[in-house]
């Protein structure tokens, strides 16, 4: 397993409160919670730069072709967390965002992953050439510089 990511390299953030529901039987938040949180930070991540105005047709977007997350601490509610994503790679039609999930105001790793997506027409099942201008928006967000 490689080192998770660090503050310092994640460029976008939301805080994630953990809820009485995300818990398991076994008093810990469940491990599919983590793939919720880090869904949460990368639709905010979309929505905050507005690649939804790239679409072409309504039937344009972006798809998850792979997500992977570490566990590395258990969490247990009541908790505050902070999520941060980078994007680290893009590609001709794909890019890779990576993600860290923080305690809040903790330098203390409790989850990291990452997720490959793909610019995609789903009426015709193919993945697009990401454009000029989302590619520019995409490596802005790619830290460190």
């Amino acid at each position: 397993m490689e080192a998770p990511p660090t503050r310092d390299r994640l460029a976008f953030w939301i805080p994630a409160t953990v809820r009485w529901a995300d818990m398991d039987a076994l008093g810990h938040v469940n491990h599919t919670k983590y793939f919720t949180y880090l869904e949460s930070c990368r639709t905010a991540f979309f929505d905050a730069v507005n690649l939804g105005r790239f679409r072409e047709h309504p039937r344009q977007g972006i798809a998850v072709v792979h997500a992977a997350c570490n566990f590395r601490e258990q969490v247990r509610y009541p908790a505050e967390l902070e999520v941060g994503l980078r994007v680290t790679r893009v590609g001709g039609k794909s890019f890779t965002l990576e993600y860290g999930i923080f305690r809040k105001g903790s330098e203390g790793v409790v989850g990291d992953g990452s997720t490959v997506a793909v610019w995609m027409d789903f009426d015709a099942s193919r993945a697009l050439p990401i454009g000029p201008e989302m590619r520019r928006i995409l490596e802005s967000y790619c830290y460190p510089k």
